[in-house]
């Protein structure tokens, strides 16, 4: 078994994934607003409880590692560590926006995937298919209205926007092939089966080196929890 935990933004996800079997007993999604804190470890007994099995039959507990919220990140990460250790299970941390980029099927043009970044701003990442979604860019803040501007080639755009940031985004109609809310969600289920590849490949975190990926910009980004 394999628990998922993202808690990259005000959205919080958790999986848990039966990699024997290659089932989802259990995932749940849903919006956290300043509340991770409070609400992630009964989710997790929840989901676990649900699942039939106890932290101890964890093989490995993935964790989104970002960018996103500095506060949601570190409960997020403090908590996955935790568990790791405690339960002496394996510790597979993700950047958040490989996530969103597994989600989408195989695809000729390149992708883009975004997450909130506060202050009206997203963080973003460039996506190439080759065998999978391959980063071709270091992540970057950009504004709807930049990303935008920027794109001049056929581009799907997949991530955490709300309306007015998809409209934006989406101008270049003929260009931005904008994915709808109910396709851009990051689904805990995805951190799993990222995360039982890397241990199938061998590559696990050290707990006390795994760290999350902040974002460095010339305005502070506000805690979004």
């Amino acid at each position: 078994m394999i628990l998922a935990i993202d808690t990259s933004t005000q959205w919080l996800s958790l999986a848990l994934y039966d990699t024997e079997n290659e089932v989802f007993p259990f995932e749940k999604t849903w919006r956290s607003t300043r509340r991770h804190t409070i609400e992630l470890a009964p989710a997790v007994a929840e989901i676990l409880h649900a699942g039939g099995i106890t932290a101890n039959d964890l093989q490995a507990i993935a964790i989104a590692t970002g960018p996103g919220s500095f506060t949601s990140l570190r409960i997020g990460l403090a908590f996955a560590k935790g568990m790791a250790l405690a339960n002496h299970a394996a510790l597979v941390g993700v950047p958040s926006l490989d996530i969103l980029a597994f989600s989408i099927p195989p695809a000729a043009m390149p992708l883009i995937c975004v997450l909130q970044a506060g202050r009206n701003k997203l963080a973003a990442c460039r996506y190439q298919y080759e065998e999978g979604w391959t980063s071709h860019s270091q992540i970057f803040v950009t504004s709807p209205q930049q990303l935008s501007e920027e794109i001049e080639t056929d581009t799907l755009i997949c991530g955490e926007m709300n309306a007015e940031e998809r409209r934006l985004v989406g101008r270049k109609w003929k260009k931005a092939h904008v994915y709808p809310p109910s396709l851009s969600v990051r689904r805990a289920s995805y951190l799993a089966e990222i995360a039982a590849q890397k241990l199938a490949a061998g590559q696990e975190d050290d707990p006390m080196t795994l760290a999350p990926i902040y974002l460095h910009t010339a305005d502070p980004i506000p805690n979004l929890d």
